[in-house]
């Protein structure tokens, strides 16, 4: 089965470089995603500041009852 080529999209690219590539793709889609929840965390405390101050709140409260 010589004669037939690959479906799968990959071509014939050495591992490693291929390997760089899919990081590099990783890493855009992490930064997009990432990106958007802060976006969807932004839209949600604009739209329910009560529920977005009390959490800042216990945010706080977490914080200053810490301990190193």
């Amino acid at each position: 089965m010589p004669d037939r080529k690959r479906t799968d999209g990959a071509e014939d690219v050495p591992t490693g470089a291929r390997g760089i590539d899919d990081a590099a793709a990783r890493r855009r889609r992490r930064v997009q995603f990432l990106r958007e929840l802060h976006e969807a965390k932004e839209l949600r405390d604009r739209v329910q500041p009560r529920r977005a101050r009390a959490a800042r709140m216990r945010q706080a409260m977490r914080m200053r009852t810490f301990r190193w």
